[in-house]
Order: C-alpha cells, then sequence, then structure tokens
C-alpha cells in the first residue's frame, strides 16, 4: 500500500465548491447551477483521476484542521445567506431552483460532514455548536443524536436504519431510514427521561418550524428555495450513510471491525470529503479527530471515489450489480 505524507494544505480544494456556488448565484441565470454541475458533472471525473493511497501524519496541531471546520461553516452561512437573497430579490424561478440545489450540494459537505466531524467533539464547545448550527439549516437537527449513539452502536446490523442490506436501492433506503432515525433519536432520549415535551428532538423540530414559518412570512421564494437546498442536503447524507456500509453485516452484539465499513483512499474523495471515505477508522475510535484517521489493509474497499459512486448509486440496478461483484471478491478473501 503506497503511503505519503500529507498536511492539511490539500484540503483547501474542499472550498472550491461553496465558491463556485456563492459566485454562480450571485451571477444568476444559468450561473447558479455551476455548484451542481461542479460536484456531479466534475468531480466524479476528477475520482476516476485521482490516485489512491493512504495518509501518513506525525504529530501535528490541531488548529489549521479546525480552521478548515469552521471555514466550512462560514462558507455554507454564506451559500444560504446569498441564495435567500437572490430569491427573495428574483422570486422562485428557474435560477433559484438551480442555485438551491448547488446550495444543497454545499450543505452536504461543508454542512452535514462538517457537522458529523465536529459533533464528535467534546459537547458544548464552540466547534460542537457550529455542528448543531449546520444541522439546524439543514433540517436534521436530530442527526448527532442519532448518529453518535445509535448508528455507532448498531452499524452494519439490523438494528440500524443507516445501514442497507444488499439488494436495497437508494431511494427504497432513503425512504425507509429517514423516519426510521428520527424513531431512534426520539427513543435514546426518551430512554434517558427526557419523555415527550422535554425530548430535545421535538424541541429541534419545533425551531424549525418557526424556522421556516419566519421565511414564509418573509418570502415564499425564499422559503421554496431553503427547503430544496434542505431536502438535497439530506438526501446526500442519507446516500453516504447508504455507501458507507451497504451489504455488510454482522450480528447484533458482535464485534465490530474494520471490514463492516467501506474505505476508498482516493485522494480527490479524501481531500474534499473531510477523510471521510477513511470510515473503517472512524468507526473503530469515533472520537479520533479527521487528521488521526488512516486506512486498514483488510478493509472492504469501494469501486471509486464517493462523487462517482453516488452517479452509480442514481441508478440501483447498475450500483447493485457493481456492489455485488465487490462484495463477492471481498467475501472470498
Amino acid at each position: 500500500m503506497e503511503e505519503t505524507q500529507e498536511t492539511w494544505l490539500p484540503h483547501l480544494l474542499g472550498f472550491i465548491l461553496p465558491i463556485v456556488t456563492i459566485s454562480g448565484i450571485y451571477l444568476g441565470g444559468w450561473w447558479s447551477f455551476s455548484g451542481f454541475v461542479y460536484a456531479v458533472g466534475l468531480c466524479p471525473i476528477f475520482d476516476l483521476l485521482s490516485p489512491e493511497r493512504a495518509p501518513t501524519r506525525g504529530e501535528m496541531s490541531s488548529v489549521p484542521w479546525n480552521a478548515l471546520l469552521f471555514a466550512h461553516g462560514l462558507f455554507m452561512y454564506s451559500s444560504i445567506g446569498i441564495l435567500l437573497w437572490k430569491a427573495n430579490l428574483d422570486g422562485f424561478g428557474l435560477p433559484i431552483i438551480l442555485g438551491a440545489l448547488s446550495v444543497g450540494v454545499v450543505g452536504g459537505i461543508s454542512g452535514i460532514i462538517n457537522a458529523h466531524e465536529a459533533g464528535h467533539r467534546k459537547k458544548g464547545s464552540l466547534i460542537w455548536r457550529i455542528a448543531r448550527l449546520n444541522l439546524f439549516l439543514v433540517l436534521y437537527s436530530h442527526f448527532t443524536t442519532e448518529h453518535n449513539h445509535g448508528h455507532h452502536r448498531n452499524y452494519a446490523t439490523e438494528l440500524d436504519p443507516a445501514s442497507s442490506p444488499e439488494g436495497r436501492g437508494l431511494w427504497t433506503q432513503i425512504l425507509m431510514t429517514v423516519p426510521l432515525q428520527y424513531i431512534s433519536a426520539w427513543k435514546t432520549h426518551s430512554d434517558k427521561g427526557k419523555k415527550m415535551f422535554n425530548n430535545p428532538i421535538l424541541h429541534g423540530i419545533l425551531l424549525q418550524l418557526i424556522l421556516l414559518a419566519t421565511l414564509w412570512y418573509y418570502s415564499i421564494a425564499m422559503l421554496g428555495a431553503f427547503l430544496i437546498q434542505a431536502g438535497l442536503a439530506i438526501i446526500l447524507l442519507e446516500y453516504v450513510n447508504y455507501m458507507q456500509h451497504y451489504g455488510l453485516r454482522r450480528e447484533v452484539g458482535e464485534r465490530h471491525t474494520e471490514m463492516h465499513s467501506w474505505e476508498h483512499r482516493g485522494v480527490w474523495s479524501r481531500w474534499t470529503l473531510l477523510e471521510l471515505p477513511l470510515h473503517p477508522a472512524h468507526h473503530l475510535k469515533a472520537s479520533s479527530p479527521m487528521w488521526e484517521l488512516r486506512a486498514y489493509e483488510k478493509s472492504p474497499q469501494l469501486p471509486g471515489g464517493y462523487y462517482l459512486c453516488f452517479l452509480m448509486s442514481l441508478f440501483p440496478p447498475l450500483w447493485k450489480r457493481v456492489m455485488a461483484k465487490r462484495l463477492e471478491m471481498f467475501n472470498q478473501n
């Protein structure tokens, strides 16, 4: 396995998407779709061309890495802000819909992937609170609860609604997992004594409804744009959950290992997605920050980067056929 010394600098490539998105929405018209086209049209090509290698890092400061998370958060807020400003100015037309789709990709990466990383930090810290805000702005405030207390305990088992068995398509998985994760997050707090009106999941839902009502009061166009960006961000999150454990199974109570999550070492996905593709390492020690994640020789390997796999998963028959071969190869080793 080829290894190379890496710093935090290549991760600056992750800011291309929000910069393109903000610039495109400001220019208006078809430019509003620039962020989406970049992420869904160009990044899969970059995935194909990028080498696969595992990072090696010595002792390093956490400051620049945490600064990346803060910067991603600021870019997300700026993307949503300019989208709402433009929607209020121009009304709900095609450019706003296209811009909202671009912002939805930013929300899925600079927002939710960022929140996934920051949500494992010390509860109540500034970086943890930024994660909460990121999730609030895509209407998925319950994610940290369900991810930290449900998914990490049950992933790759039948108890985890975010882990898909082999043969289930992406769209079926999304329709099933979204309500089930709400229920699971609610139960997590309920089991701790925070029942009914004291349940934080209910508080989050009410606050999000207040946000939506406020947007509706000011502008239907703003509300429509906001809902589109949040909806796409949620779809992207659940796609990632779907892909990361697809077809990999362990029994309830069975010890989890690096063989229960899919890994990818392609540098484009790693550098632009905050090292999320090194997912087996994250599950083996959830408290490890992104700069400490490493690759595992025995982990099952995805057929491509996260951007490329997204395109494949949009067509369930194609995805199932490709992954069936991967699962067969993995199970034979």
